[in-house]
């Protein structure tokens, strides 16, 4: 036979009170404290919520007051992301140099929307993984990178902080991925190699009207060292960067009312830029002007394909194209010998409303594919945090490059910051690929992730 026990409704039922206890004493059992009869009287309450006057031996342990840090080290190590860093450079730096790594061309659309790319997605985790160890290293055009992500050129990069190119090659040596010198980098070919001897080193090539001056600096990058050579083919003309415009950069920073009176509000920067080497290029001794003339006065805007075959005939080492926008450029420059491409946009800096890479990366990955391809997929612009580079090696991509994220680790305190901005990525990076419950790289497949509103 079953019986059916109905349940007690706490309300009506009454239970006993030992009479021999002292009053006030509750429950002895539970260790609660009653204050009236169970039975319609009033709610007990539990021991911990009575008030009482706090002991010192409770308030020792939570009184930690730390005496307050304001040297470079404690300013970077309290920033935990790429945006914080971001805030720390714009403190730090002068307008038009800021404005100069910060901004875009035109209404800067395109840069807003290679970073809402990367927001407008879902990630799909996987559970009941082993993640106790996360592998962050990868393979990139035929060598080990200790990261998915490596640094990317950047022109003039000593006017954002005097360490320049010497930091960002030296953090990069330091964190086992690659750097890249810009042909307008503000450090030489040789310098830098010098500085970081035990770096892959990259170069970064703008073919100039001039071909000889091109051909030596090919020759420069290879007797220096770099293995790879990436041939820029997106800067046809300069794009209108209205914020340049607005600020009067010029290179170097002319010394104008405007800029006097912002550099009384950054004397450090100004005291390193005056009293350090003057600024030098990889590509040539000195100028003097706008970086829209610079461009529009040495970059070829005859370029061809062509011109891609006497790239590779005349380089012997790796060869990626950085710069491109459409699968049908992707597919053209591999037929036409390139080891890889990079699917950027310029960082937005120079064709506005321009296709965003993170959006381009799943047509690419399957045109190779379809191909039987095994040229190296390389992805830059918009790439914000660790999170962003784990979305984009799911989506197809073989690896990463920063720009904007490591000059502002760069602005925001020299060789430091650059460290710091790498260990801010690596950290998102492994805590990411953990909670999506992938132990390494290659685990990582276009199920995890969704893209929204596509």
């Amino acid at each position: 036979m079953t019986h059916t026990l109905e349940p007690a409704n706490p309300r009506t039922t009454t239970q006993p009170v030992a009479t021999d206890a002292p009053a006030g004493a509750g429950n002895l059992s539970t260790g609660i404290a009653m204050t009236g009869t169970v039975s319609g009287g009033p709610a007990a309450v539990p021991a911990a919520l009575k008030r009482r006057i706090p002991k010192y031996a409770d308030l020792a342990p939570l009184m930690q007051f730390k005496k307050p840090e304001f040297s470079k080290e404690a300013r970077l190590k309290r920033a935990s992301t790429i945006w914080e860093l971001r805030d720390i450079a714009k403190r730090r730096t002068p307008q038009a140099l800021f404005d100069y790594t910060d901004g875009a061309a035109e209404a800067e659309i395109t840069l807003r929307r290679a970073r809402e790319a990367f927001l407008d997605i879902e990630f799909r985790p996987g559970i009941l993984r082993n993640v106790s160890q996360i592998d962050l290293t990868t393979d990139i055009l035929g060598k080990s990178s200790r990261l998915p992500v490596g640094i990317a050129p950047t022109g003039f990069t000593r006017m954002m902080q005097s360490e320049g190119e010497y930091a960002g090659s030296q953090a990069a040596e330091a964190a086992g991925i690659p750097y890249t010198l810009s042909t307008m980098g503000t450090a030489s070919i040789e310098d830098v190699a010098a500085a970081a001897p035990n770096g892959r080193n990259w170069f970064q090539l703008y073919l100039w009207t001039d071909r000889d001056r091109s051909l030596e600096l090919i020759e420069r990058a290879a007797k220096a060292g770099n293995d790879t050579l990436m041939v820029t083919v997106d800067t046809a003309v300069a794009g209108a960067r209205l914020r340049d415009v607005r600020n009067g950069m010029t290179i170097p920073p002319a010394l104008t009312i405007k800029t006097v009176l912002d550099a009384s509000y950054r004397p450090a920067w100004w005291f390193n830029f005056l009293t350090h080497e003057p600024l030098t290029f990889a590509s040539l001794s000195r100028y003097t002007g706008t970086v829209a003339d610079l461009i529009n006065s040495m970059f070829d805007p005859t370029l061809t394909f062509e011109d891609l075959d006497w790239l590779r005939e005349t380089w012997k080492g790796k060869l990626v194209v950085k710069g491109i926008q459409t699968v049908e450029d992707a597919r053209k420059v591999v037929d036409h010998g390139a080891d890889g491409v990079v699917l950027s946009n310029h960082g937005g800096r120079q064709l506005d409303r321009a296709p965003i890479p993170f959006h381009l990366l799943p047509d690419v990955k399957d045109a190779f594919t379809k191909d039987n391809s095994d040229a190296a997929i390389i992805l830059d612009t918009g790439i914000m945090s660790g999170a962003d580079i784990v979305a984009a090696l799911a989506l197809g991509a073989d690896f990463t490059l920063i720009g904007r994220a490591y000059l502002y680790g760069l602005m925001a305190g020299g060789r430091a910051g650059v460290d710091r901005a790498i260990q801010i990525l690596e950290k998102d990076m492994a805590r990411t690929m953990a909670l999506l419950g992938v132990s390494k790289i290659s685990e990582l497949t276009p199920d995890h992730v969704r893209l929204l509103n596509k």
